[in-house]
């Protein structure tokens, strides 16, 4: 008989863990000096919101429809959105750079930026731009009943999809002094997007363990209506292929693919503990005379070897750091019109 975790033993009260921020040594994110609450208990199975139900699925909005369609026919490119928090002319500025050039924009709750507008005003600031918008949206910040109000107005707001994530823990970022919801977890999350309607995807961390319980996990969120993994970097595309083949379940794919322009952005990514790039990834583009030109040119080979995985429907460029929004806005452009 599988044991189930208990809500008040994981700091996220995630019911269907996991999280993706396990330390490599099976540390839990947000204490170090404890191990994560899952890793000795079996895969947790779907069994509904609550464990009691889900809500059947809904039909699909007509932007939900438009995006199943176009992933079926090439690949997409996905891109993060570098805005500063709280400012519409950067969102406006990056927009702008973006638009015609990527097919969608992940706008999602950096785990940094604590006050940021609500998803569903992002994604009408971005559409208007003329963008396509992927939204992230965190269990961190909401109770479900918040949660359930932002996924109907992302659906009246038409976006191509919604990407629910647990979120990273209010003690890990800018502002401690937030209390942390965690009322549903990214699970639960996707069953409530399915219903209403939406073009779900979630988050796979290969590298992450249990490592050889990744795919089993992932086979579970997909079961509680997941379409699309974004698969978090992983070490490079063997990796990417050795995991969709581990899932074994049809599903569409978007790896995650690095954007470094820079030191500074170079830094910040190997700040990250749990993030694993390809062999030299960031050493190239230190030592290169132009880091720019040389983040740009590994981005797109990257992305190319990813595209050529069965399975894999589009890439997700992914970097930034604040102070050079519009620069990385521009990048992610231009490993976008290489890739066309």
């Amino acid at each position: 008989m599988q044991v189930l975790p208990l809500l008040d033993a994981c700091p996220k009260r995630m019911e269907y863990g996991p999280c993706g921020g396990v330390g490599f040594g099976g540390s839990c994110e947000i204490d170090a000096s404890r191990a994560c609450t899952f890793l000795p208990r079996s895969t947790v199975t779907w069994a509904g919101v609550d464990r009691v139900s889900a809500p059947p699925p809904g039909p699909r909005t007509a932007a939900a429809a438009e995006t199943l369609a176009s992933l079926g026919t090439r690949p997409w490119v996905v891109a993060d959105l570098p805005a500063r928090a709280l400012s519409v002319a950067s969102i406006d500025s990056c927009a702008a750079v973006l638009a015609g050039e990527v097919d969608a924009v992940l706008a999602g709750d950096a785990g940094s930026a604590r006050v940021q507008f609500p998803p569903a005003y992002r994604a009408y600031l971005l559409r208007r731009a003329g963008l396509r918008v992927w939204t992230g949206l965190n269990m961190r910040d909401r109770n479900r009943v918040a949660i359930e109000g932002e996924l109907a107005a992302l659906a009246v707001e038409g976006v191509a999809g919604v990407h629910c994530v647990t979120g990273d823990h209010t003690r890990t970022g800018h502002r401690p002094d937030a209390a942390p919801v965690f009322d549903l977890d990214s699970t639960e999350a996707t069953a409530l997007a399915r219903a209403a309607g939406h073009v779900v995807s979630v988050a796979a961390s290969p590298v992450a363990p249990p490592v050889d319980r990744r795919a089993a996990r992932l086979r579970e969120k997909l079961r509680a209506g997941a379409d699309v993994c974004f698969v978090n970097h992983a070490g490079g595309a063997e990796p990417v292929r050795r995991f969709i083949d581990e899932v074994g379940v049809s599903a569409a794919f978007v790896p995650c693919v690095p954007v470094v322009v820079d030191h500074a952005s170079a830094d910040l990514l190997e700040s990250f503990t749990t993030l694993v790039l390809p062999d030299g990834f960031l050493s190239r583009v230190r030592e290169a005379r132009d880091p720019r030109a040389e983040g740009i040119a590994l981005a797109v080979a990257l992305a190319e070897e990813m595209l050529a995985i069965p399975g894999v429907v589009g890439v997700n460029l992914s970097g930034g750091r604040e102070g050079a929004e519009e620069s990385f806005a521009e990048a992610q452009a231009e490993v976008a019109r290489r890739l066309r």
